[in-house]
Order: structure tokens, then sequence, then C-alpha cells
């Protein structure tokens, strides 16, 4: 297979319209845009555009959050973020104060009104929308990988220093084990035919942490992975308010408790394996694979997406294809065609379709499967290569499926030459995918069955890959003797090849 293949399983994306209406009812994004509005007739504001006491009292009350013993640090986390984005601006105080002058806690160093992306919420297009919320989804990223600094907060209330050295916190690293995580999450939606199919913290955790070639971690390592874990916790539940991630939090009840000088006071709950979801699930959300992938981009990852190709040649499309699950790789053919008239469709697949290249049989089983797709207005395409040695096996069979008459029979070299390359195929699929490997031995059982003295015929098949089909055939069919009848082949096909 070609080594230029993508490296990331294309993945499915909603519609712009579908994405922006996810973002706009994100709780944080939702609120940060209700007091955007609120701030309609000027909010005064401290030294850094936070809310003052009295004003972040109104903005809970606002949010209809009074009720809630949080609602205070939600309020000030969605103020953050509408002036983070640009839903709000803050335009300073002509009466700042001096430099090395104090101002009080709660005096006015600015006021705060809507700015010009609130605007675009309403009167912009799906991408304004989505542009401000990913704006938005990297100050969260940052605040998730952030220190608690409660602990140092409470040390300088008591007079202490602050003391940053006293942190265990290495931003970039835990940038980077962030990304990491969300980029294997992302892979793991990819490669799941159920995208609304969560994933067990402890299984992401370890996909970080584990290393391929252990068998069995160690202790070291499981300690690890469980401190990854709640380091995890708090990041998804950071994460989730902006709409990136769908997360069940870990149990409570499964967390040890400490008291002041590290002493456990409560041990965690033992866990059944029934009980493994306690641990915490995540999944993406449809916005969190779209945010996820345009970070991706911007890092210059190949991450493509179904609809990537429809503007593509039809050699692009079938150098592709053959890397993308099933179903992604029909939605991807349909929106191809569906840009393109049938019959020209159909001569311009079939012409990229040609080669005696390594790829060459897999871009025809790429071309077959899309075509089978095209409706009766390509058949004249088809007829036109019925006497093609590459193209015409597959011509009549695509004709055959949609009941055309008047199909020449294919000759026997024809047939023979279709069944090498049919096979070939199929090996190329299979290096991609190890599940494939029990439909190729059916295939091979099959064809051989179907034709006494298959073997006498088909090591002089001129294909440039009869010699590997043969050896291959010995390798999968079950039965000594045919195998041993198909490696005789393919040392005969080999040297005719090298004659």
């Amino acid at each position: 297979m070609s080594a230029d293949r993508p490296t990331l399983p294309p993945v499915r994306l909603h519609s712009d319209a579908e994405l922006a209406r996810d973002a706009l009812s994100a709780p944080l994004f939702a609120r940060a845009a209700q007091l955007a509005r609120w701030a309609e007739p000027g909010v005064p504001v401290g030294v850094g555009g936070e809310l003052l006491q009295e004003q972040l009292a109104a903005a809970v009350g606002h949010l209809g959050l009074s009720a809630d013993e949080d609602g205070a640090g939600y309020a000030a986390e969605a103020w953050q973020l509408a002036v983070d984005t640009g839903l709000v601006e803050i335009e300073e105080s002509a009466e700042t104060a001096e430099e090395g002058e104090t101002l009080p806690d709660d005096a006015a160093a600015g006021t705060a009104t809507p700015g010009e992306e609130l605007a675009l919420l309403t009167s912009g297009s799906p991408q304004d929308i989505l542009d401000i919320w990913l704006g938005g989804m990297e100050t969260v990223l940052a605040d998730a990988v952030a220190p608690d600094l409660s602990e140092i907060a409470d040390q300088i209330a008591e007079g202490g220093d602050l003391d940053l050295d006293a942190i265990d916190w290495n931003p970039e690293e835990e940038a980077e084990l962030l990304d990491g995580i969300l980029g294997n999450l992302y892979l793991l939606t990819a490669l799941n035919e159920d995208p609304e199919q969560a994933v067990p913290l402890p299984a992401l955790a370890a996909s970080m942490i584990v290393p391929d070639d252990m068998d069995e971690p160690t202790d070291d390592i499981l300690e690890e992975v469980s401190e990854a874990m709640m380091r995890l916790d708090d990041q998804f539940r950071v994460l989730e308010p902006i709409g990136l991630v769908a997360y069940r939090p870990v149990d409570e009840a499964l967390i040890e408790e400490l008291d002041e000088d590290g002493a456990t006071v409560k041990s965690p709950e033992p866990l059944e394996d029934e009980d493994v979801s306690r641990y915490g699930m995540v999944r993406l959300t449809p916005l969190g694979i779209y945010a996820v992938r345009a970070r991706m981009l911007d890092a210059g990852v190949d991450a493509p997406a179904v609809g990537d190709l429809t503007d593509k040649g039809a050699d692009v499309l079938l150098d592709a294809l053959p890397g993308y699950p099933e179903p992604l790789a029909q939605a991807e053919s349909e929106q191809w065609l569906a840009a393109r008239k049938p019959l020209d469709a159909a001569r311009d697949l079939l012409a990229a379709a040609r080669g005696d290249d390594e790829d060459g049989p897999l871009r025809r089983l790429a071309c077959q499967q899309t075509l089978s797709l095209a409706g009766p207005e390509a058949e004249p395409a088809l007829r036109e290569v019925l006497d093609d040695r590459q193209l015409g096996g597959l011509a009549r069979v695509w004709l055959a499926e949609h009941g055309a008459t008047d199909v020449p029979e294919p000759s026997q070299d024809m047939i023979f030459w279709l069944t090498v390359d049919t096979i070939a195929a199929q090996l190329g699929a299979a290096d991609a995918a190890e599940e494939s490997a029990a439909e190729l031995r059916a295939l091979v059982e099959g064809l051989v069955g179907q034709h006494s003295g298959f073997f006498d015929t088909a090591w002089r098949v001129d294909h440039p890959a009869t010699a590997d089909v043969l050896e291959a055939m010995g390798r999968l069919h079950p039965d000594k003797k045919t195998a041993k009848e198909a490696r005789k082949a393919a040392f005969k096909a080999r040297s005719r090849q090298e004659s």
C-alpha cells in the first residue's frame, strides 16, 4: 500500500450549522453570551476585567444561579470567557490609580460593554460562531492544565510568600499530555463505528502511559495511570461545559480521602468488573471532534474528514479510499459522485483505475466499489472498456449487477486476470485490516474449489502480482496438498516474470 495515505482515519463531521448550534448551546459559552448581552448598559469591572463583587452577584442572578452554591464560580468563569473571546470589551477608566498606588478591592478600573464579536452570534455565519467558540475553547484548555492554586492562595492569605517553585507543575508537559489524550480520544472515535460510544477513563489514561510492548503493567506504571486518571477527571470536568466532551465523572465513592497529613481516612470501594464505568467515561462530542481536528490541522497533521475529496480528481479519491473504513468510504464516494455527472464520473474513475503499479489492484477495487453506487447513466462508460485487459472484468461485473443485456462473455485470460487482481487487492486491504484475513481465506478456498486445475492456469497470468498472490494462497489455504500446489505455481510464475 502507498506510504503516503493518511495516518489518521477520516471522521464524519456535522454541518457547520449544526456545530454552530452546538457551540451556542454549550453551557459555558451560552452563559458568556448571556452576560455579554447583560453588559449592554456598561458594567464596572476591576483591573483585570473581572466583575466586582456587587456586579458578580447581579450576574449570578441574571444567569439564574442564585440557588447554586457554585453559582458565583460559574458566573465568573462565563464572564472571563466573554472577555477572552471579545464578546465584551473593556474600556479603562480615565481615573486610574497612579503607579504604586493600590485601588480598593471594590473600585472600578474600567467599564465593560458588549464587543463586536457578540453581534456575530446572531448575524454572522456558522463559521463566524465556530471561530469565536474555538477561541474560547483554547482558553478553557489552558485553564484545564493550570495548577490548583488554592493551597498557595491559603498560604498567602495567612501572610506567607508566593512560592511558585512549590507547585509541582510543568505547563509544557501538562499541555502535551492533554493534547495526547485528546488525540487518542479522537483516534478511538474515528475507528469506532459508533461515535457515541464512550471510552473508559482507565483505558484512555493507560493509552498514554503503558508502553505498547508491555504485557503486564508494573505497579509503578499502574500508579502513574491512577494519577493520570485523577488529573484527567479534573480536566474533563473543566472541558465538558464548553461542549468539547461528554463526561461521566469518576464516582466519588471510589476516591481515596486523605486527611491534612496525607493519612487515609476513607479507602475507595472495591470495584467489580461490571462497574468499570464508575471510573469515568468520556467521549468527544461532534463539536469536540471538529475542534480537535482543527487543532491537528493547525499543527500540520493530516486529519481527513468525509467530504474532503469532493473537489479532488478520481486519482486522489481512489488512492485514499482503501485507507477508509467501509461506511466512511461509501459516504465519501457518494459525495464525490453527487458533485459530478454520472457518465463523466464513471469515465474518470475507470481512467484512474488503470496501472500495473503495486497499488493498481486496490485502486480498481475502490473503483468497483465506487461505481457500484453510480446509476444507469454510467453504463456507456463501462461498455467502452469491455475489451480493456485491466478493466473489462470489473466492467462486466458492474453491467451484470445492473441487469444489462448483450454483454459478451469474458475470455478465460480475462477471468483469471481479474481473479489475480481481486486477490491482490484483498491482500492489500488485509494489510490494513487484520479482520479481513478470514474473508480472504474464504475467498481463496472458494476460488480454488470452483476451478479444477486452477494453479495450472493461474501461474501463466500476465499480472505483476501473480507470484505474490499464489504465494499468499499457499499460506492461506488450509489443505496442505492445495497449499503445496499454490507454492509450486508461485515459483513458476516468479521464474516466468524473471526470464
